[in-house]
């Protein structure tokens, strides 16, 4: 299975949408949040409607810049990998959308709120050849590192993560820290920020995923 996963678009759909359009044989597209930038439902509706003709299949979770509104479409549009699990493939994604308590952006939540959608999520994947976490915000101390070098990841993913052992986590949150990294033996991808133009491809299979963080 070929992913191409983006995050922290904050608007600039069509960097996602020149990306899509030039990237051949992929099966799934995952957005991890920051889909907008403060934006609404019909922004989201904008999105959905220009990268969803281009892949078999399309799932997001919303990030702290969107919000609780966002997050509902999405759900309502069918794409929406919070606190729920979709099977792909024999794949099954699940996810977390938001961040961390942090600094009074529109969609922040509880570490404890964020271990129960984890867990909510989990519960329909235990069947899922190999797991894919979807996170808005990444483990705390993987890829979290912001221009000032402060660690601004989830306990509660991380802890989350050490315990499970997912075989892939997507993430976003933090612009400066893209890249990927093991946590045990789960690979962690930040995508980078799509609205200057960062992607990720990953590529899944039996023998477990590897990926590119472009």
């Amino acid at each position: 299975m070929k992913l191409l996963a983006f995050s922290d678009v904050h608007g600039r759909f069509d960097n996602v949408t020149l990306v899509l359009s030039a990237t051949r044989d992929v099966d799934a597209v995952v957005v991890a949040g920051d889909i907008t930038q403060f934006g609404t439902p019909a922004d989201v509706d904008e999105a959905v409607a220009q990268w969803q003709p281009l892949a078999p299949v399309l799932m997001a979770v919303a990030g702290n810049i969107d919000s609780p509104q966002i997050e509902r479409h999405l759900k309502k549009l069918g794409v929406s990998l919070n606190a729920c699990c979709r099977q792909v493939g024999g794949v099954a994604f699940f996810g977390c959308s938001a961040a961390p308590i942090s600094i009074g952006t529109p969609y922040e939540i509880s570490e404890d709120d964020i271990a129960e959608r984890l867990q909510r999520g989990a519960a329909g994947a235990e069947n899922g050849r190999l797991r894919v976490l979807v996170s808005h915000a990444p483990p705390r101390g993987v890829l979290d590192w912001t221009g000032s070098g402060v660690h601004a990841g989830s306990e509660a993913v991380r802890a989350f993560v050490e315990r499970e052992q997912p075989t892939l986590v997507i993430c976003g949150h933090i612009h400066e820290a893209a890249g990927q990294q093991r946590l045990g033996s789960t690979l962690v991808v930040n995508c980078g920020p799509a609205l200057r133009g960062h992607y990720a491809v990953i590529e899944l299979d039996a023998n477990g995923c590897r990926a590119q963080v472009r």
